[in-house]
């Protein structure tokens, strides 16, 4: 397949601060592109700027905090060519025990404020007639997982909507690629955990939370994850491919399930998933 030179084009990366959007961030810079990384935490991205990254506070809830970011943007450069959005958090605990307010937050952060700076993005790339938009979904946007509806939702929701924008904006000769990881070292299961157990530890979904807690922990304390470079190679093949994909799957446990659930039917899944929390 043919390959696109990223070198001296302008990416956005949100969610910079750690993780995947930091890794994206360091091997988009060693490419040569002139990469924007955006996330709330300002000083979690000293390094990147010591490497070359310009660093921009952003909260990808906030609209103010959205547009002031794309005026910079525009101000500074021709605008985004390559847009990546990375920002997003797993939200679990039982559907029951979860506060409304706390789900609306969890689709803010995944879909509406990703869909809000997609919309900022899209005037410039639609003039000069390309462009690219890469979302980070997750094996979650076609899977489940118990406590996790309100997570599973919002990436459900990443892969329909992603899917629409991809048939809109080809007359515009703008890519929109899904990547959609697997289990991936990196902060999600600490930040899940406690959370979860706080909000469905005591209920009456105490025991299943305490088996998902048990099986995420061991899970991480074998090292049954796969490392961010995984999902790194992807997200580049995602940038560079001339003609990409319209998914990228891969990291540990994402095709094996996912081919489960599409083949096999809910209630093998189900069995499935549920063995491992009994």
């Amino acid at each position: 397949m043919s390959k696109l030179q990223s070198k001296d084009q302008v990416v956005l990366i949100t969610g910079g601060s750690s993780g995947m959007g930091k890794a994206f961030t360091q091997a988009l810079l060693q490419q040569g592109a002139i990469v924007y990384a955006v996330a709330r935490r300002l000083e979690a991205m000293n390094e990147l700027k010591n490497l070359g990254a310009r660093t921009l506070k952003m909260d990808i809830s906030k609209s103010e905090d959205i547009h002031q970011v794309v005026k910079q943007i525009n101000r500074e450069t021709q605008g985004v060519d390559i847009l990546i959005n990375c920002a997003g958090f797993g939200l679990y605990g039982a559907m029951e025990d979860t506060s409304i307010d706390d789900a609306r937050y969890q689709f803010e952060v995944n879909l509406f404020g990703m869909a809000e700076l997609t919309q900022q993005i899209l005037p410039t790339m639609r003039s000069k007639n390309k462009g690219r938009i890469i979302n980070i979904s997750s094996m979650g946007g076609k899977i489940y997982t118990p406590l996790g509806s309100w997570y599973h939702a919002s990436k459900h929701a990443v892969e329909g909507w992603s899917d629409c924008l991809r048939l809109e904006l080809k007359a515009f000769n703008i890519d929109v690629v899904v990547i959609e990881p697997g289990a991936i070292n990196t902060e999600f299961a600490g930040v899940m955990v406690q959370p979860m157990l706080e909000r469905s530890g005591q209920t009456a979904y105490a025991n299943m939370a305490q088996s998902v807690a048990n099986a995420t922990n061991e899970s991480v304390r074998k090292g049954e994850l796969s490392e961010v470079q995984v999902v790194v190679d992807m997200l580049l093949k995602a940038v560079n491919d001339r003609q990409p994909k319209t998914r990228y799957v891969g990291g540990k446990y994402a095709k094996m399930m996912i081919f489960v659930r599409k083949w096999f039917g809910d209630r093998i899944f189900d069995m499935m998933v549920m063995s491992v929390v009994k």
